[in-house]
């Protein structure tokens, strides 16, 4: 294998680690993008509450991202998944089935991978009218009758904001309720219903939800469902660099997007569950920033 040699790698090219590059191109640094192109939104037909581009759909906005970052000079793109990161004496080595390369710099932006539960139809639906935040989504079902497939603290919390857009909810704990005596009133005062049957399947026409079945025979209809699915990374960056991680599994950062591993910087989903274009963006800036900050005083 041939090793290629960079200032700065970026693992991951969606809007985290296209924005990266683009601050890194202006600061004339040498950059690589590796990408899989697989994003976690690839199925969402409309992406919201990114200015200039509100309801467009996000792979316009990857493409669009894509050809402005890839003008500058000193940025690469190469679709490859990444195997193996591992910490060397000058910087990184980053090991794909295709090549080597050597970085100073690590931004891992990788997103974060959705663990769907084993409902029937559910993973067609996500995205589209299986959702998972009202900031992104909430517009365009509110008003309608829907669902929120979620238990106990999180039920109630989400059913409370939830109540904002839509007041014919449903909580669906696809089990026993695990609501307090205390919540269960004060959702039933608002006329949420919560029901305790065990999901069986989302009816669906193109993941496009008309409905939910649950596993004894009876059948809701619904507009729309929120879910919280549990996440993983990609990478096991903790084995692979020691980078430590949250409670909610994701990689841990400082306001400078900074990891506790030297060298090493993270942005975008794989840092916060707050996951929107806009605030990928943003701390993908922030970590291009620090990142040349650093190669600067390093190197006068």
């Amino acid at each position: 294998m041939d090793h290629q040699q960079f200032e700065v790698i970026i693992i991951g090219g969606s809007y985290a680690g296209l924005s990266g590059a683009l601050a890194l191109g202006r600061a004339k640094r040498k950059t690589l993008i590796l990408d899989e192109g697989k994003p976690c939104n690839r199925q969402t037909p409309y992406s919201h509450n990114f200015l200039t581009h509100d309801g467009q759909k996000p792979s316009e906005i990857s493409t669009i991202a894509k050809s402005e970052v890839l003008n500058y000079p000193t940025i690469s793109l190469s679709n490859e998944r990444v195997l193996i990161i591992e910490k060397i004496d000058l910087g990184f080595e980053v090991i794909t089935a295709q090549h080597v390369y050597t970085s100073r710099k690590i931004l891992l932006a990788t997103g974060l991978k959705d663990v769907f539960p084993d409902i029937m139809g559910f993973e067609s639906c996500w995205g589209i009218s299986v959702i998972h935040c009202p900031y992104c989504h909430g517009y365009e079902v509110s008003g309608e009758k829907i669902g929120l497939l979620m238990n106990g603290d999180h039920a109630f919390e989400m059913a409370k904001n939830l109540n904002h857009w839509n007041k014919e909810l449903s909580v669906l704990t696809n089990g026993k309720s695990q609501l307090s005596v205390e919540q269960t009133n004060k959702l039933r005062s608002k006329s949420i219903d919560i029901i305790e049957e065990e999901v069986s399947e989302f009816i669906h026409e193109n993941g496009v939800l008309s409905g939910v079945m649950f596993k004894n025979g009876a059948f809701i209809n619904l507009k729309a469902v929120y879910a919280r699915c549990d996440v993983k990374q990609h990478l096991d960056f903790s084995q692979q660099l020691a980078v430590e991680y949250t409670d909610l599994k994701t990689i841990k950062v400082n306001e400078l997007q900074q990891t506790n591993v030297a060298g090493v910087y993270a942005a975008g989903d794989c840092t916060t569950l707050m996951r929107t274009v806009s605030v990928a963006v943003s701390a993908g800036t922030m970590a291009a920033v620090m990142i040349n900050k650093a190669l600067i005083e390093e190197d006068f």
